[in-house]
Order: structure tokens, then C-alpha cells, then sequence
């Protein structure tokens, strides 16, 4: 009876801990301890326009995002055009605006008022391809795609046949791209989340990178790709799709999802602690400081094709998302919606608002949650990426579904306790991480070693001191 009574006390500290307020310290922008997210602009809002989503800026800066990445803002194609809408990553023309969205005044006040609240602004840019109605492709510049000597026509690539693969043996393409990047930047963008960037030469990335860098020495670029010679042609963060594939199995036990391309499915066999126990050394090897990489349970992709998190998680949703807080080299995700925990998929082709986004009152659990998990991430140094990247020390002899790491630097250690499980399991405090704590929330709490701590099905901890 007084084992199920320290369950139950162990739960409900656990709920309220995760509910209540944690306030952020001041602090200065760091991208190796900053937080992403992604702004489905026509999704976030009724109206889907760069003014409407303007308001919700402030309640990301409350949250405590950093970095708002926008997908793709330029005009869609119609030819082939999927949907009525169309895909945002089959461009016309990459220095305008999507009328879908207001105009580039629009665009410009949007940037200011970010960057008035000290967030950082990204754009989704797409090199690989351009729609194939571009401006490019009507101006006669056929050489520069890759031509299907069948058709006569730019060659389509994976499902997606409303695009034209671009031609990056053709110099002046090239240089029209850099131009493109550059004028970007000279309108204060602070950087790029590149779609499908490992299917653009490196030594393109690298050469555009070094113009980009002469405008802003500080822009901040992010690679949709696992290669490690992205980090080598100037990129900082890469995706950890592998890991996400791990946090799906783990939670499930093994399931088929549909990959990117939608051109099939790809079968995740089912994965334990041990398997991302694996995966996290082999991560520190092939990917050293300061590379980052961005860790998320969802994106754009896998709401729309994949599912939600909660469809593929399951109850243990959250418990991977905190996760991807506290890894070493990590740089978190939230989309849109994922923030009042919204469970549904959104379309990609047509509009389909996430209208309860802009009530502030919508979703308090899934606000707080994420909030504490900012807050919890930016006060804590011992969680930054970067050159001085804290170490992951794993505690051992622990169930095989628990997962008890430390990281510690100079100025602090955090120590983070999970339940990998839809069972109970036990946690005995070992000296090595015994100590006083203030929980992910701020309250106080103490381990004493020989303590067995139990673990509500998928229930985590976040301490620091």
C-alpha cells in the first residue's frame, strides 16, 4: 500500500510539475541554445496571410521560441499544380511573394515586428527544383534543368510532378541561385532551411554560404538531410531523421510509415533504449561539435503524411518531446499546432486552418508544456550545443526501459530520468546523481541515493542544479 501511495504522490508532482509556470531568465540569442519553429503561414491562421500571423508573434516569443522558420513564401506554379492550392515548395519565382500570403510589404513588416520581439526569421528554400511553369523555364532557360530526352521536358523527380529539377552543371544557374539567396539576406532574413538539400551539390552550398556570409557573417542555416558533408559545405544543423524514426518504434513497437517522397513506406522495425543508446554514440561520431541537429517528433512532412505525433506516438508523445530538448548537439522543433496539442493532419494542398491557434486560452496544457520545455532548455548551459557540447553520461544497471543520463559543464548539470514504456518501472538514485533539484517547472526536489523512484508508463523527469 505505501509503494502505490509514492506512485500515485510520483504521478500527480509529476502532472503539476509539467503545468506550472517556469520563468525564463534573460538572456541574449544563441543559435547553440535556441529553439525552432515552424510556421505553416497558410495553415496558422483563417486568413493564412502574413498579417494574421504577425499577431501570434509575441505568444511565440512567450513560449520561448527563437527562431521562427517559415516554409516556403514564394509563388506556387500551376502547371501540374497539386490541389487547389498547390505545393509551397514548386516555385515560380524566388524573389517574390506568394500573393496567397499579402505582399512583400506584408513580408517586410512581418520581419520587423519578429525581429523587434528578438526572434530570428528563416526561409524555406528550395534549390532543387523549380515549378515547372518558373519564370526560369519561360524565359527559355531550358538548360538550365535536367532534361528527359523523352519528353523534352525537365525530368520529374520521386511523385513530384509538379516540379523541374534544376541544373547545377549549368554555371549561370548557379549564379542566378546565389543571387536569389543573397537577396534574401540584404532584406534581413537571418538564414535558410534548405529543402531536400542533399540532392544540391556541396560544393554549390559551400560557394553560395561564402557570398551569403559577406551580407550577414551570422546567418543561421539548416539542412533537411542526414549527409555529414552538408556540415562540411557550411551548413550548421542537419535533421536527425534517424532518431525520429527510432522515438516512432520506440513508441510503437514497430510501424510503417509513409517516407518524404510518398512513394511508398517504409518499414521501422521495433527499437528499445538499447537501439537509441546505439544510435546517440554513432550521432556523436560521424557528426562533431559544433554541428547541431534538429531533433522534432513533428514537421510538415510527417503531420501531413505520416501522421501526427499522437497517431504514431501514442501516449508517449510528449515524453519524446522532451527529449529532443535535452540531447547533446540538439536543436528542438515544434510546428505549427503542436504547441496546443493539435491532433490532426493538415492538408498540404488546400487550406486548412488551425483556427483555435490564435486562442491563447486554447491547448494551456500543451502551451505550458512546451513553454517549460524552453524555459527549462535556455536556462540551463549544461544543454547548449556548440564547440563545448555538455557530454551525455548515461547511468547504468538501470531497467532496460529507462533511460538516466547527466550533462554538466562549468556553470551547471542537469539529470534527466525516462520511462521508455507503457509499464511501470523503478529508478534507483545512484550517489553519482543524487542532490538537491529544481524540477523542469522550478520547484524543488531532492534525490537521495539508495532512493527507488517510480515511474509512471512513458513519465519523465528534468532536474537541474
Amino acid at each position: 500500500m505505501k509503494k502505490l501511495l509514492l506512485f500515485i504522490v510520483a504521478v500527480v508532482a509529476f502532472v503539476s510539475c509539467c503545468n506550472c509556470g517556469n520563468k525564463e531568465v534573460a538572456r541574449e540569442f544563441d543559435k547553440f541554445n535556441s529553439v525552432v519553429y515552424e510556421l505553416n503561414i497558410r495553415q496558422a491562421t483563417e486568413e493564412g496571410t502574413f498579417a494574421a500571423a504577425e499577431k501570434y508573434l509575441p505568444e511565440l516569443k512567450s513560449m520561448g521560441v527563437d527562431i521562427v522558420w517559415l516554409m516556403p513564401i514564394s509563388p506556387i506554379g500551376v502547371e501540374e499544380r497539386k490541389g487547389s492550392l498547390g505545393s509551397y515548395y514548386s516555385i515560380i519565382d524566388y524573389k517574390a511573394i506568394n500573393p496567397e500570403f499579402g505582399t512583400m510589404e506584408d513580408f517586410d513588416k512581418f520581419l520587423a515586428t519578429a525581429h523587434d520581439l528578438g526572434l530570428k526569421v528563416i526561409i524555406d528554400w528550395v534549390a532543387n527544383h523549380t515549378s515547372r511553369d518558373a519564370n526560369w523555364w519561360n524565359e527559355g532557360k531550358s538548360e538550365w534543368y535536367v532534361m528527359d530526352n523523352n519528353t523534352g521536358k525537365p525530368i520529374v523527380e520521386y511523385d513530384w510532378t509538379d516540379i523541374a529539377k534544376l541544373n547545377y552543371e549549368n554555371q549561370d544557374m548557379r549564379a542566378a541561385m546565389i543571387d536569389a539567396l543573397k537577396f534574401w539576406i540584404e532584406k534581413g532574413v537571418d538564414g535558410y532551411r534548405c529543402d531536400v538539400a542533399m540532392n544540391v551539390p556541396g560544393d554549390f552550398w559551400k560557394s553560395a554560404w561564402e557570398e551569403v556570409r559577406k551580407i550577414n557573417p551570422d546567418v543561421y542555416l539548416l539542412a533537411e538531410g542526414e549527409e555529414q558533408w552538408l556540415h562540411e559545405s557550411g551548413f550548421e544543423a542537419t535533421y536527425a531523421w534517424e532518431l525520429h524514426h527510432i522515438f516512432n518504434a520506440m513508441a510503437k513497437g514497430g510501424s510503417e510509415t509513409k517516407n518524404v517522397a510518398g512513394d511508398g513506406t517504409i518499414k521501422t522495425d521495433a527499437k528499445s533504449v538499447k537501439d537509441l543508446k546505439e544510435y546517440l554514440v554513432r550521432d556523436d561520431v560521424k557528426y562533431p561539435a559544433p554541428a547541431m541537429r534538429l531533433m522534432f517528433t513533428s514537421n510538415h512532412d510527417e503531420n501531413s503524411w505520416a501522421g501526427t505525433e499522437m497517431e504514431r506516438m501514442g501516449d508517449a508523445h510528449k515524453t519524446f518531446a522532451a527529449l529532443t530538448f535535452v540531447l547533446p548537439k540538439s536543436q528542438p522543433l515544434i510546428y505549427t499546432g503542436q504547441e496546443i496539442g493539435l491532433n490532426r493532419r493538415l492538408a498540404f494542398f488546400e487550406k486548412d486552418s488551425v483556427k483555435e491557434l490564435v486562442d491563447l486560452e486554447c491547448g494551456k496544457e500543451y502551451r505550458d508544456f512546451y513553454k517549460n520545455l524552453c524555459a527549462f532548455r535556455h536556462n540551463n548551459s549544461a544543454l547548449a550545443a556548440g564547440a563545448n557540447v555538455a557530454p551525455m553520461v548515461i547511468v547504468e544497471d538501470t531497467a532496460d526501459e529507462v533511460l538516466a543520463f547527466t550533462r554538466q559543464n562549468e556553470e551547471n548539470s542537469v539529470f534527466c530520468l525516462f520511462n521508455f514504456s507503457a509499464e511501470p518501472q523503478t529508478f534507483t538514485v545512484t550517489e553519482a546523481v543524487a542532490g538537491d533539484y529544481l524540477c523542469v517547472c522550478g520547484d524543488a526536489k531532492s534525490l537521495v541515493a539508495g532512493e527507488v523512484v517510480e515511474l509512471a508508463p512513458w513519465q519523465f523527469f528534468l532536474l537541474s542544479k
